[in-house]
């Protein structure tokens, strides 16, 4: 089932459950022992609902009057058990910041059970044997930034885990100061990780490694199930799904911000919501996470990282596939990204057909936005209504000699197009959106929810369904970043 294949009206949501009718499995559990550890959710005191997303309940066949009783926050809050719930806690490893660490796993997530291919999963439920120091807990703010942000990337048309709701409460949570803690029902196809191939290879468990490779295939990619090459090509699959997500990220100005091999999806999907941002003055070298010291994780260094992730995942698959056809693989990453980059950013300079040469273009317009301080999501709404006519451009740009000399080649390349000016406006309307879910925007929801406010949140779910709608009822939300705000960093804890 594709993400993105979920219409927004429910005119065929036939015979919706209510929650006593609801029977998960545990498909996960099926696994040797050693992939999980069954622990129970510790409920939060005093919960209560702040928002649920009925596109996600109808994945799910979840009747939509049911997210607003209390036996739903009950659900959310791991203090209601469906018929087949069996909790439990996934085991994994990985490389944080190029540094392995050999045991992490969920440490505040507990996995609650399968519903129609939905993995639905409780963060912020308590501690978990692989919490290491941690309360388990999730606050708040983190969890409201993983609610909205991960609507908006479905939004936006990228590949992403989503939610079914998340609730708030009277428990107190300590991050430098006490706060308040939540709770997100986050539901995935797979919450399989680089990382976890990376434990079972570390441990040399090359039973539960081969077992859990034959899962991944089963759940991700089962079409590979009967194909006698099968575990070559369910590499050759992962590398071509993360080439083309790195791809929409950077086309869209995403910068993940801790991009470690146990945030890492074998399903290719945006996972673990932390010090993400999108980006608000365009800078190829926006550093997100205040952690990240040395910039690792950098807007322009993320393609990068992914091939090095996707080296370290195949390091870990050598027992099982062969590392000189993983090898051979891997060296088509940069061919694949590269095409899925330039279709991505084609569709935004409302190319019909783009070619190698447009490349040049690309890069030639990304090295003028570097120093003109423009807000890069502003900067494509408004070129997506270029007819010519500088003035509104210009306006973006702290110097117009740059932009003006990318223009002059922008306007040549654009008499490849057959079609007319407006035929390209819409195209490109489509590919550029008007609003992304910034910090400060953000923020703003946050504070409002700390004064027990939650109407922001609705409003910026609102946004997150469409963002290339107009919304003037959001205008505000559509302009430059203010500038107190711009491309700040992040905790992990965010």
């Amino acid at each position: 089932m594709s993400l993105l294949e979920v219409p927004l009206s429910f005119d065929c949501y036939d015979n919706p459950m209510k929650l006593n009718e609801l029977k998960l499995t545990n498909p996960y559990l099926d696994l040797p022992q050693e992939c999980h550890d069954r622990v129970k959710p510790s409920p939060l005191n005093e919960p209560f609902l702040i928002h649920a997303n009925p596109y996600v309940a109808r994945l799910l066949d979840i009747d939509e009057e049911e997210l607003y009783t209390q036996d739903f926050v009950r659900f959310v809050n791991g203090d209601y058990h469906p018929q087949g719930s069996d909790t439990f806690a996934m085991c994994y490893a990985g490389h944080q910041f190029g540094h392995f660490v050999p045991r992490l796993g969920d440490g505040r997530a507990i996995n609650i059970g399968t519903v129609n291919g939905w993995h639905l999963q409780l963060k912020g439920a308590g501690q978990t044997k692989y919490s290491r120091s941690g309360d388990g807990r999730a606050v708040l703010r983190s969890s409201i930034r993983e609610y909205l942000m991960s609507e908006a990337m479905y939004g936006l048309g990228i590949e992403t885990t989503r939610a079914l709701a998340i609730i708030g409460s009277n428990h107190s949570v300590y991050r430098q100061e006490w706060e308040k803690g939540a709770i997100v029902l986050r539901v995935s196809p797979s919450w399989v990780r680089f990382g976890t191939f990376e434990y079972f290879a570390h441990k040399k468990k090359y039973k539960e490694h081969e077992a859990l490779i034959d899962y991944a295939i089963a759940e991700s990619y089962p079409h590979l199930e009967t194909e006698a090459d099968k575990y070559i090509l369910f590499f050759t699959e992962v590398v071509g799904k993360t080439a083309r997500l790195l791809a929409k990220w950077q086309a869209v100005g995403f910068n993940h911000g801790v991009m470690n091999t146990d945030n890492m999806s074998i399903h290719g999907l945006t996972i673990d919501y932390g010090p993400y941002a999108f980006l608000d003055i365009y800078d190829q070298n926006n550093i997100c996470n205040h952690t990240d010291q040395y910039g690792r994780y950098s807007f322009g260094n993320q393609p990068n990282v992914a091939d090095w992730n996707l080296r370290a995942l195949m390091t870990a698959l050598s027992p099982v596939i062969s590392i000189e056809k993983m090898e051979k693989v891997m060296g088509h990453y940069g061919r694949l990204y590269t095409r899925a980059y330039l279709y991505e950013m084609g569709r935004k300079l409302g190319f019909e057909r783009v070619n190698e040469d447009d490349l040049e273009l690309i890069h030639q317009l990304l090295g003028a936005l570097q120093g003109l301080n423009v807000d890069y999501t502003l900067f494509f709404r408004t070129l997506s209504r270029y007819d010519g006519e500088r003035k509104e451009i210009l306006s973006l740009c702290l110097y117009h000699g740059p932009m003006n000399d990318w223009l002059d080649a922008y306007d040549e390349r654009l008499k490849e197009n057959k079609e007319g000016v407006q035929a390209r406006h819409e195209a490109m309307l489509k590919a550029n959106p008007k609003y992304v879910l910034k910090n400060y925007m953000l923020q703003e929801a946050i504070d409002a929810a700390e004064r027990e406010e939650y109407a922001l949140v609705d409003d910026l779910f609102k946004i997150a369904q469409d963002p290339f709608a107009e919304h003037p009822e959001y205008e505000r939300w559509a302009g430059e970043t203010p500038e107190e705000f711009r491309n700040a960093k992040l905790s992990c804890s965010s």
